[in-house]
């Protein structure tokens, strides 16, 4: 990696922008200038446009460096390898900004959403941004064989990972410095399943993403391979899904700074015996109250009582032990897993 040579002559801004390019010597000039100019007269934020040359084979690195000599918050840095995961490793990992941010180079995202995409971070609301073309609200002009992709893929994240963000390919987010220095270690992927595992394990971290609805125009002159990249990123959801299930990541080392917000989880499978020995031992103490209860009351009162009591008990150990909550955090879930296996037990109690 090597940068230009007026690549550190700007002091420390407040937004660190990286651009990923890939052989893009026709286009980046005009992007550039017009993501130069939108910034300079709406961004209330002190900016810095990192072009990340990542391996290219044509005059893209020429463009870059002259770029960077006309205009005085762009930098140019070539990264030898391709990888547009790696190259947003390598910036985001060295950038002295306190916000950190990325778009793709044909500006297929309206500029207008930028503001709103950043300032959450800068207030403190949320420590990662996403544009989603998924929301209500998105404006998307793109060829159905995309739409059907990204839609399918985002429904498989959510059905195999879990997840609650609704886009996790739009190439347009953001993500505080403090946090990116958190997180990054533990993203393995260098390519384009990069984004994806970033939002997984913060979301799994209990930090806050934000979303912000964007429109959206498809580059008709994208050289995005989708079936690789779609057959790629199966191999990433299947990865991390099972990093996540034998517990092979530590949330509590990596995010030990924010304490009020990312709490240690056990792995899903933990989860799993946990919650049946949970139930296990809760239908047993069940049984053995209600027969206790009977010496001294009628059937029903024991039975209410028995029930009662053995509910909350399974609603504080599934949440103590099985999830790993604390607190008031997602009471209402946890209540409403709870509520359905103490349902489970009064169908089957004893008579």
């Amino acid at each position: 990696m090597h940068m230009s040579p007026t690549a550190t002559r700007t002091p420390s801004p407040q937004l660190d922008i990286v651009v990923p390019v890939h052989n893009e010597q026709v286009s980046l000039d005009r992007s550039i200038r017009r993501l130069h100019g939108h910034l300079r007269e709406t961004l209330p934020f002190t900016y810095r446009i990192t072009i990340a040359d990542n391996a290219s084979l044509d005059g893209t690195w020429d463009v870059a460096c002259r770029l960077a000599t006309d205009l005085t918050e762009v930098r140019a840095v070539h990264v030898p390898l391709k990888g547009r995961g790696r190259a947003l490793h390598l910036m985001w990992g060295s950038s002295d900004a306190e916000v950190l941010a990325y778009m793709d180079v044909d500006l297929s995202t309206d500029l207008a959403a930028l503001l709103p995409l950043v300032a959450p971070l800068f207030s403190g609301h949320s420590d990662v941004a996403i544009g989603t073309r998924l929301a209500r609200g998105s404006r998307i002009v793109r060829g159905p064989r995309r739409e059907v992709v990204s839609r399918g893929y985002n429904l498989l994240l959510r059905t195999a990972l879990g997840v609650t963000f609704s886009d996790a390919q739009c190439g347009f987010k953001a993500i505080r410095a403090d946090v990116a220095r958190a997180v990054l270690p533990l993203v393995h992927d260098r390519m384009w399943f990069f984004d994806t595992e970033l939002l997984v394990l913060c979301e799994r971290a209990g930090l806050r993403i934000h979303e912000v609805p964007v429109d959206w125009v498809d580059d008709l002159d994208s050289r995005v391979a989708i079936v690789r990249t779609a057959l790629d990123d199966l191999r990433g959801v299947a990865r991390l899904g099972t990093r996540l299930t034998l517990g092979r990541i530590s949330f509590a080392t990596a995010f030990r700074d924010f304490p009020a917000r990312a709490q240690s989880r056990p792995a899903p499978i933990v989860q799993l015996v946990r919650f049946g020995l949970v139930g296990a031992f809760c239908t047993a103490a069940y049984a053995a109250l209600f027969l206790l209860l009977r010496y001294v009351a009628p059937a029903q009162l024991a039975n209410v009582v028995a029930l009662l009591v053995t509910a909350l008990l399974n609603t504080y150990a599934n949440r103590r032990y099985s999830f790993g909550i604390r607190g008031r955090g997602e009471l209402i879930r946890y209540r409403s897993v709870n509520r359905h296996a103490a349902w489970w037990r009064s169908g089957s109690g004893l008579r």
